[in-house]
This record gives C-alpha cells, sequence and structure tokens, in this order.
C-alpha cells in the first residue's frame, strides 16, 4: 500500500470591491461578498444621505479596508444612538457607519462602489418609517421633450355612467 500524495491549496487571493467618495479623496476596499445589503427607510439614514432612503452594504470590519485619505475622514458619534457616522470632509460624502451594537460590522453606502459587491439589497430596515413621497414602483411615462425624464402619469377619472332609463 502505497501512501497518497495531495498537492497543498494554494488560496488566491480575495476578491475586492472598491469604493471611493465623491471627490475621490478617500478610497476603500471590501472582500467580496459583502456579508449583507439593505434599504435604511430610517431618518437618520434619509437626514444623512438626503435621499428616501440609503443602500448600504455591510462588511465585517476585519474584511474592510481604507486605502487613501483616512485624513480626509471626519465622524459624526451620535452617543445616544450609539452610531458613528463617517464623511468626507472635503465633498461631505457619507462613507460609512458603525455601532456599539455591532462592533464587528462596517456599513457602507453602495452606491460608493465601482464594481459589485456579491450581495443584493433584500432587506428593509424601519420600513414603518417609509415616507409618503417615496416613489414605491408606480408606472412611469417619458416625459415629451425631455430625453431621459419619467414622469408619473396622472390617474385617470373614470367617466360617470348615464342614469338608467325605465
Amino acid at each position: 500500500m502505497t501512501a497518497k500524495t495531495t498537492k497543498p491549496k494554494t488560496l488566491s487571493p480575495p476578491k475586492t470591491a472598491k469604493a471611493q467618495c465623491l471627490c475621490g479623496a478617500v478610497t476603500m476596499e471590501i472582500d467580496v461578498p459583502a456579508r449583507w445589503a439593505f434599504h435604511d427607510h430610517g431618518a437618520a439614514a434619509r437626514v444623512a444621505h438626503g435621499a428616501a432612503y440609503a443602500t448600504y452594504v455591510g462588511s465585517w470590519r476585519k474584511r474592510f479596508r481604507i486605502l487613501d485619505g483616512e485624513s480626509y475622514i471626519a465622524p459624526f458619534e451620535n452617543e445616544t444612538a450609539g452610531i458613528t457616522r463617517h464623511f468626507c470632509a472635503t465633498c461631505g460624502t457619507p462613507l460609512y457607519y458603525e455601532t456599539t451594537r455591532s462592533p464587528h460590522m462596517v456599513n457602507i453606502p453602495r452606491a460608493l462602489f465601482t464594481s459589485r459587491t456579491g450581495r443584493e439589497p433584500r432587506y428593509h430596515l424601519r420600513f414603518n418609517e417609509l415616507q409618503d413621497w417615496t416613489y414605491a414602483g408606480e408606472a412611469l411615462g417619458p416625459l415629451k421633450g425631455f430625453p431621459g425624464v419619467l414622469f408619473e402619469r396622472p390617474k385617470k377619472k373614470k367617466r360617470a355612467l348615464p342614469p338608467p332609463e325605465f
């Protein structure tokens, strides 16, 4: 009987997804796939992003790296909520946030990534805070004379039926 010899496995480097702020002063990356992705409809996310909701990608802290521009990062700490949000001090882009509740996680806005992150946003947080002015999938049509602009068509009024004849 001869002993089987096994060839040692060579590990390929992890795949990464890069992210950056609007002005490019801060660049980051995560190993993919990301841990999760979600839409946050809460007031804090809405105000921090100036949008109806914010879409985030969650990563383990040990799989998250700031590649360049660490000196441009400005934190904002909300001690009551246990959340620290980080912004680019040059252009104001929201970069990532972390919570005391999950100290091993970092959440990065999905829009900052230039490639796929390995996760699609399938979760909605604080959906009960969804605003009535948020787009909810209504049918849209092209706005004549404005290429690339879509609008919600007004609802057609039902015509009143004539009174029945006897």
